[in-house]
């Protein structure tokens, strides 16, 4: 009786139950259960932290990569509107009163337009009549202007530089810390499968994937947006030499307030 067949699968039953039990207490995941949410729900609550801290990094750098794009884009866009106007042969004292009554929804080729005829003016209302020194002046105010403007458009950038270099790391110490915490379980017990080791390892290799998945696209768009922003910069460089050289002649030609060019 001892050798009943029932009783005897009974028993491989139970050894069946044990081969599939997490030395955490857990019960191991079979292939057909092994999916990514499985793998996320069944990790340790650090791995789980990493998860979320990446997730949110990532949700938080594809809208970071938006904003610049639309803002790229409408920095371009305000720059050659602007300029278009600037040599269609428009006065300058024409373009600066439009620029001043245009200020806030001015873009910044034409504010820095503004602020070297500001100060060119501020300095002609002392009757300072030195070619030098209002062409300084006003070459000065665009440098100031130039480097706020830039301020303005590199903004979030080195947020996407960060998330870029950081997130491969924290992934990886997610991933780290889930094998650790997976080999710790299997201290315990006599033998160990395959089957018993690869559950706890994709537990910890989702948060490296979900690092590299918060990491790629944001070095992706620095890369972009860092030569963009490159070009808008040089754009704006050669305009201001550019106006300045306007200046300069007006100035050697007529020493009075300069209205065209």
């Amino acid at each position: 009786r001892s050798h009943h067949p029932h009783w005897l699968g009974g028993c491989c039953n139970d050894a069946a139950r044990k081969n599939t039990e997490h030395p955490s207490g857990t019960t191991f995941m079979t292939p057909q259960n092994m999916s990514i949410l499985n793998l996320v729900l069944q990790a340790s609550w650090v791995v789980q932290l990493v998860m979320l801290l990446l997730l949110s990094v990532s949700i938080a750098s594809w809208a970071a990569i938006f904003r610049k794009l639309f803002a790229l884009k409408r920095v371009k866009s305000l720059n050659e509107d602007f300029e278009r106007e600037f040599w269609s042969g428009t006065s300058l004292n024409d373009l600066f009163a439009t620029a001043a009554q245009n200020a806030k929804n001015a873009g910044p080729m034409e504010r820095i337009f503004a602020s070297g005829m500001r100060e060119y003016q501020k300095l002609r209302e002392r009757r300072i009549s030195d070619p030098g020194t209002l062409l300084d002046g006003a070459r000065r105010a665009m440098r100031a202007s130039f480097q706020r403007e830039m301020d303005v458009v590199e903004s979030n950038l080195s947020f996407l530089g960060s998330v870029a270099s950081v997130s491969p790391y924290v992934g990886l110490f997610g991933t780290v810390w889930g094998i650790m915490h997976a080999f710790t379980g299997f201290a315990g017990m006599e033998q160990v499968t395959l089957a018993n080791v690869a559950p706890g390892i994709a537990e910890a290799l989702v948060a490296t994937a979900i690092g590299l998945f918060a990491a790629i696209p944001a070095v992706v768009a620095y890369n972009r947006f860092a030569r963009d922003i490159d070009r808008v910069a040089i754009h704006q460089e050669t305009f201001i030499e550019e106006f300045s050289n306007i200046l300069q002649r007006n100035l050697g030609a007529h020493p009075g307030s300069p209205s065209g060019h």
